[in-house]
């Protein structure tokens, strides 16, 4: 898996003209899904955002996680992380996993992210047209791949 986390102070998803979720302190999440993901990298990766320490403290060091300030969350699908550049113009997306590994994965993450933070998350809709909007604070922007994790 991958993983794109965004610190925001606003972040919302819009389907169709209609906003779907939208949050106001926490973390905006592109999560990319391949075919060799696994149950382990949906617990890892849940953990490691939930406990990332992208937050300012009283200090003004990002020292601070998203269970410490208590933010939310917005998850969305995002396949295009996968995509392969290295031959020509158009990107491939042979290594991001079909729709019957990835809901099942994307829905399970999103399950496990809200137990890990202890509420409920805002999230996306899996292969819709979505408009996504964020106010990225900082800007911090963190690139996370379940397998570059040792």
């Amino acid at each position: 898996m991958i993983a794109v986390i965004q610190r925001v102070s606003e972040a919302s998803v819009s389907i169709s003209g209609e906003v779907k979720a939208a949050i106001k302190t926490g973390v905006m999440v592109l999560l990319g899904i391949e075919e060799a993901d696994v149950q382990e990298d949906i617990a890892w990766l849940s953990r490691k955002i939930a406990n990332m320490r992208i937050f300012p403290d009283e200090a003004g060091v990002m020292n601070r996680s998203l269970l410490d300030i208590e933010g939310e969350a917005l998850v969305i699908s995002q396949f295009t992380l996968h995509a392969s550049t290295k031959k020509g113009n158009r990107p491939s997306y042979l290594k991001a996993a079909k729709p019957d590994i990835s809901i099942p994965l994307y829905e399970a993450f999103k399950k496990q992210l809200a137990a890990d933070l202890g509420k409920a998350i805002g999230s996306g809709e899996f292969g819709a047209d979505m408009q996504v909007a964020l106010v990225n604070d900082g800007p911090v922007t963190i690139i996370v791949d379940t397998k570059d994790k040792k």
